[in-house]
């Protein structure tokens, strides 16, 4: 196992214990990969939280700064 699969797994681990997990990626597969929820910044700050199952499209969007409902 490497590194990279080796920290998903404890993250995964802790998640299920309850912990609280807070990831900062630029990566989408290990956005999805992970998360509950997705909190998409722009400038420093939230441009709005959605469901892991938001599609590439509207993330890469909300990335450029535009809200969920512009975005989709």
């Amino acid at each position: 196992m490497g590194s990279i699969e080796f920290v998903h797994k404890r993250i995964i681990e802790e998640r299920d214990k309850g912990a609280a997990v807070l990831i900062v990626a630029s990566e989408l597969d290990e956005v999805y990969a992970l998360a509950d929820r997705i909190a998409v910044m722009y400038h420093g700050r939230i441009v709005d939280i959605v469901a892991p199952d938001t599609d590439r499209d509207t993330l890469g969007l909300m990335m450029a700064g535009a809200h969920e409902e512009e975005a989709a």
